[in-house]
């Protein structure tokens, strides 16, 4: 179960998608809210929490 975890710790935690071109942006959750964190392609800072997708199975 702990591989499961450092896997999604890795590709969700603390990973945001900028709105406006779709880039994916590491960055602390704390400086994004404080909007210190812009986009590197559009320099946006419109950034949302990326999805976890959810599978049926």
């Amino acid at each position: 179960m702990a591989k499961i975890e450092a896997a999604y710790s890795r590709i969700f935690k603390e990973v945001f998608v900028c709105k406006r071109c779709g880039a994916k942006i590491k960055a602390q959750s704390r400086k994004v809210a404080e909007g210190k964190v812009r986009c590197r392609k559009c320099k946006s800072t419109a950034l949302r929490p990326k999805s976890k997708k959810t599978s049926k199975g």
